[in-house]
């Protein structure tokens, strides 16, 4: 038995070349479509212009109404635009009392150098924030706070920057 040769068994096998010197056949049925089509465009057009507008009998009956104006009234009919150029109106509003200093929280960590890593990305930001000794039930912790605000919408402003800025994903909590 005769060794195969597996590389020249996975060739394909060459295609003859095409004649390159023959014609192509003229496109005979593409040109009669179009010529067909522009014949029909053209006569379409010239009976459109040669077809005269039709008159509407409708139409001479509404434009002679709206000539006329309907007859200006002798005295307001309303009273109420007067008695309201003057009239005072009383509102009574309500003080919302303060809900209290507000702190955000954006980390806990058992390490002070954590702490401070924290601590400073937070300043790169653009806002002061300290480092706060906590004694819990399982050790010391330290966070890293910032405020105290005076408004829950002053602490969401701060916190939704330092999230559009990557840097924490801070808390907002009562102070008290």
């Amino acid at each position: 038995m005769p060794p195969k040769d597996y590389v020249k068994a996975g060739r394909a096998t060459p295609r003859p070349r095409k004649n390159t010197k023959t014609a192509k056949p003229f496109p005979w049925p593409l040109v009669i479509t179009v010529v067909a089509l522009v014949i029909g465009f053209v006569w379409f057009l010239y009976h459109l212009s040669q077809k005269t507008p039709v008159e509407d009998a409708v139409t001479p009956a509404i434009t002679a109404k709206k000539d006329e104006l309907p007859p200006k009234p002798a005295a307001e009919p309303y009273q109420y635009i007067k008695e309201l150029e003057n009239k005072e109106i009383q509102v009574q509003v309500e003080e919302l009392e303060a809900k209290g200093p507000f702190l955000m929280f954006c980390g806990t960590y058992r390490a002070i150098e954590t702490a401070q890593q924290m601590k400073a990305k937070v300043a790169f930001a653009g806002y002061p924030s300290e480092v706060r000794r906590i004694e819990g039930k399982n050790g010391v912790f330290f966070r890293v706070t910032l405020g105290p605000y005076t408004s829950k919408r002053q602490a969401e402003s701060d916190k939704s920057r330092l999230l559009r800025q990557k840097v924490a994903d801070c808390r907002i909590a009562n102070a008290t």
